[in-house]
């Protein structure tokens, strides 16, 4: 297992629109650690930074550098980012939605010694996933979005990750749902040992999962700590978890984003 360090990074697309403005944080080894913050705060690009898949959009890092323990991911390709045990969860649950269930499995497992561990892997992950197991041989395409996000954050297991970053994984789930993939990950986290980044706009729902949580706006970490640390924190409450300081809930509507970036960076 390894130490992810991401220090002081900027991306740039297109080589002319900054995103990320001197990002830095860690996932020690066998952490949840939770990123939250609006649309285009810079959450995903920052998953993709690590994981290689800014070449497919124009992305590239202008500066710091992304160290995987001993080792620079910058500039790696995304196959060789995965064989280090570095595995992204895509936002918005892509599959192969002609394959069956089984068969977008067996891709994922391909990552790993190709595939030679797919049938004994098969059962970890239908251990941890019992509705996939009953849904085998259905065609992906016609899976609801739970059983879809289930069998996305399946078919990365069978990659062995030694960190799992997940990109949104409660969008567009019902509550019970949410609930419910949020303690699968805890478990396989508990099990396995896996280190796990969250990039999750479900404050409430990450900051309970995680160990640790991070803020970004505007491309920038403006605040951090222990996550039951931040579930105590006024600002948080108030602009994340919609309470202000008397419990009430609160609307976004009336909130000016730069009050909350004056508060947290003054």
């Amino acid at each position: 297992m390894s130490t992810l360090t991401v220090n002081n990074i900027e991306v740039i697309y297109s080589s002319v629109i900054q995103v990320l403005r001197g990002v830095s944080f860690e996932v020690k080894e066998g952490q949840i650690v939770s990123l939250l913050g609006p649309n285009g705060a810079g959450k995903s690009t920052t998953l993709k930074a690590i994981s290689g898949l800014l070449r497919g959009e124009i992305g590239e890092i202008t500066r710091g550098n992304i160290m995987w323990g001993d080792t620079r991911l910058n500039g790696q390709s995304p196959e060789e980012v995965v064989r280090r045990g570095v595995v992204q969860v895509i936002e918005g649950r892509p599959l192969f939605r002609h394959l069956t269930v089984e068969e977008n499995l067996h891709t994922g497992a391909m990552a790993f010694e190709g595939g030679r561990y797919f049938k004994r892997d098969l059962d970890m992950v239908y251990n941890y996933f019992p509705l996939l197991r009953d849904l085998r041989k259905r065609v992906s395409g016609y899976l609801s979005g739970g059983e879809g996000q289930m069998l996305v954050i399946g078919r990365a297991l069978l990659a062995h990750p030694k960190l799992i970053m997940l990109d949104e994984p409660s969008l567009g789930l019902a509550p019970m749902l949410v609930k419910e993939i949020f303690r699968i990950i805890s478990e396989i986290r508990q099990q396995s040992g896996v280190s796990v980044l969250l990039v999750e706009q479900n404050a409430r729902a990450a900051l309970e999962l995680a160990d640790h949580g991070y803020v970004m706006e505007n491309g920038r970490i403006v605040l951090d700590g222990p996550a039951a640390q931040l579930r105590e924190n006024e600002d948080i409450k108030e602009f994340y978890l919609g309470l202000n300081t008397s419990g009430e809930r609160k609307s976004y509507r009336n909130i000016k984003h730069y009050k909350r970036r004056k508060r947290w960076l003054g």
